[in-house]
């Protein structure tokens, strides 16, 4: 290691975290951080910045991973497509821009586990409202002076209208601040954009703190593994433009890679499950047998209908309504270019035997699939249901010790029982939401899973051939104390020094929600302890809770 290494902090990964982290450590005077990014800038104002191309990055592996899981056993044994950022701002640059922070009881479970009890709600409300400038704020829920803009769609379309409607005539009640005290309900779906464009960390956080001159950014550099002096990490290995090139810090390593390359790069460095890094010839460092394990995600579901009316946005689809499109966005930064398309949602419990939320709608006035490969023709409209809670758990896992190749991916999807009942419930739930009276204009054939698919077992096959990702992966490195937590409740590598993980892998469980703003909010969170300063005040604030038989309201102090 050199006498004087050039670095306080190198971050391994420009997303997400990796940008939010980058920007709050050199607010420092004397901190200089080096952040490395496998992909390139993000500099394409068409696919990366217009809401309404966020198809254009998934379909590309310009700006992706365009990762694969491996067969799933319980779903046909298909291999299911896994896109990832791999550009500056990382998935924050290429996702569905939903800003939605889960439910408070996510964050109460997490402090009751052992050593988390700095997460509960309490205690990360004040990061939350830090990180946003939300047209809602300032008030006990919602922040108005962070980096992050949101935009609260108008939902003018008139299907739109139908869905937030059609629940409350199913008997969902309207929601006016999904992220505010009520979460369950129908709502205006809250987006990550402002005046038109994408708010990417890299954009809020990342480029503005650039200009200080106390971070370097490094893009197209491949990590190849974290180096260590014993067990304290003191820099890293990287590829560059074909050359093997080493950084080294005195302060700490911080690993922002994400749910899939955070276990990844942890393991190609030693720290994980020892029977496996020693199959793959390499010296365990740490004997961490959690690394890669317990990966969740939200499964997704369409339930599809044709429109009688030609009131949805498949004109936009077209030629020429692509044309109008993106001049209008062009020349204006309006209109449905300016839209990530889904502008309303819900979430709802298939029961009352379930406290919170365990199911999800995105809803779109258009049949397409998420990265826009299967497009229906003619005029539609669908529900994405995701599932919010998975009991099935997976894992990434090393395919060989080339820093290039893609890891072993396996989610096992529907697993467990419990997990495909609720998708059934879903799809049953669903169309009794668009069976409604304020759907009675538009709604035309079932297009998926289809008038006939009625059984069980007929929702079960369309489960196993249609289901997928909703892009959240997550808690392949979480945190805790038992035998499969990897870090402690800052991020901190277990049987390390000077080593973090923060990003979207160190969540225990995956929250009720979109994973990006939580993600965001977790490296806020840790920014603090990194600074070595104290962290927010917690807020306590009364929030909704379902009844014991989930009909009434009741109100819960965190502690």
């Amino acid at each position: 290691m050199p006498d004087n290494p050039s670095y306080t902090y190198i971050i391994i990964g420009s997303g997400s975290a990796g940008s939010v982290l980058a920007a709050r450590l050199t607010e420092d005077r004397n901190t200089r951080v080096l952040v490395l990014e496998a992909g390139p800038l993000d500099r394409s104002l068409y696919a990366l910045r217009m809401p309404a191309a966020l198809a254009v990055p998934l379909e590309s592996e310009r700006y992706n991973w365009a990762y694969y899981s491996q067969p799933e056993p319980h779903m046909d044994n298909r291999r299911l497509y896994y896109p990832r950022g791999r550009v500056v701002g990382g998935s924050s640059s290429i996702n569905g821009m939903v800003y939605l922070r889960g439910n408070p009881l996510d964050y109460e479970k997490w402090a009751e586990v052992k050593g988390l009890e700095n997460w509960s709600f309490a205690r990360c409300l004040p990061y939350f409202k830090k990180m946003e400038s939300c047209a809602l704020g300032p008030n006990a829920f919602r922040g108005a002076e962070g980096p992050i803009r949101t935009t609260i769609p108008d939902c003018d379309n008139p299907l739109y209208q139908a869905f937030l409607q059609a629940g409350q005539q199913a008997g969902h009640v309207l929601t006016e601040d999904v992220n505010g005290f009520r979460q369950e309900g129908v709502y205006r779906m809250e987006r990550s954009t402002h005046g038109g464009l994408r708010s990417s960390t890299s954009v809020c956080y990342l480029h503005p703190a650039r200009r200080r001159g106390r971070i370097e950014l490094a893009v197209g550099a491949t990590v190849t593994r974290i180096l260590f002096t014993g067990r304290t990490a003191m820099g890293v290995e990287y590829l560059q433009g074909g050359t093997l090139k080493k950084a080294y810090c005195d302060g700490e390593v911080i690993l922002s890679a994400g749910a899939i390359n955070s276990p990844k790069i942890l393991k190609l460095s030693g720290i994980g499950p020892a029977p496996e890094l020693r199959g793959l010839d390499i010296d365990p460092l740490i004997d961490l047998p959690g690394v890669g394990e317990n990966l969740q995600d939200h499964l997704d579901y369409l339930v599809q209908y044709k429109c009688k009316k030609p009131v949805s946005i498949y004109p936009a689809t077209r030629p020429v309504g692509k044309l109008k499109l993106g001049l209008e966005w062009l020349l204006f930064k309006k209109g449905l270019g300016a839209s990530n398309i889904w502008e309303t949602g819900s979430f709802f419990r298939t029961g009352d035997h379930v406290e919170s939320p365990n199911l999800q709608h995105h809803f779109a006035p258009i049949a397409i699939s998420y990265d826009g490969a299967e497009k229906i023709e003619g005029h539609g409209f669908q529900f994405h249901i995701s599932q919010m809670r998975p009991k099935s758990r997976g894992w990434v896992r090393l395919k060989s010790t080339d820093p290039h190749e893609a890891p072993l991916i396996r989610f096992n999807h529907l697993a467990v029982e419990e997990d495909r009942q609720e998708i059934r419930d879903g799809i049953r739930m669903t169309r009794t939401f668009a069976n409604q009276a304020a759907f009675d204009p538009y709604r035309g054939e079932e297009i998926a899973p289809g008038p006939a698919a009625l059984s069980d077992g007929d929702l079960d096959a369309f489960a196993r051939a249609k289901g997928e990702t909703s892009h959240h992966p997550s808690c392949t490195c979480k945190m805790g104390q038992d035998e499969l937590s990897v870090v402690d409740a800052q991020g901190r590598v277990h049987e390390a020094e000077n080593l973090r993980v923060v990003d979207a892998s160190i969540m225990p469980t995956i929250v009720t929600a979109n994973i990006n703003a939580t993600t965001i909010m977790l490296a806020e969170k840790i920014a603090d302890s990194l600074r070595g300063r104290p962290a927010l005040p917690p807020e306590t604030v009364a929030y909704y809770r379902s009844g014991p038989e989930g009909t009434s309201p009741s109100r819960l102090d965190p502690q």
